[in-house]
């Protein structure tokens, strides 16, 4: 380390601050995101869960804008499980995701350490 000029070790520092700093913000992006999902997924087993338990054909209504349109209760139940089936891929991938930024931002890290443990001591 000490054979490298001043100038390329502040360099090579400072990509690896940035480096772990971005995948920091990138990670607590994806934790929040993640939140979200599983929110949105758990009103949408709450939301399947209510409307299995009404008997008989009963006139479902779907909000579109700023009004409602009748749609068959299959067509709702359908709809309702896609998109909690879409919501439970993506919160499979952004779990993927965040594993893969915890790793980056935990090498950038003992990157970091390595070079302040086997820095000299100048004073």
């Amino acid at each position: 380390m000490s054979s490298l000029p001043d100038d390329t070790l502040r360099k090579i520092l400072v990509q690896i601050q940035q480096t772990a700093l971005q995948s920091q913000r990138a990670l607590q992006l994806s934790a929040q995101q993640t939140a979200a999902k599983e929110r949105e997924r758990r009103i949408l087993q709450l939301t399947i869960g209510e409307i299995s338990q009404i008997k008989g054909d009963v006139n479902m209504y779907k909000g579109v804008g700023k009004m409602f349109m009748m749609i068959p209760r299959k067509e709702m139940e359908q709809d309702l499980k896609s998109q909690e089936k879409e919501l439970t891929d993506d919160i499979a991938s952004l779990n993927k995701k965040s594993k893969y930024l915890e790793k980056q931002f935990n090498d950038a890290q003992s990157q970091l350490r390595d070079i302040f443990h086997h820095a000299p001591n100048k004073q």
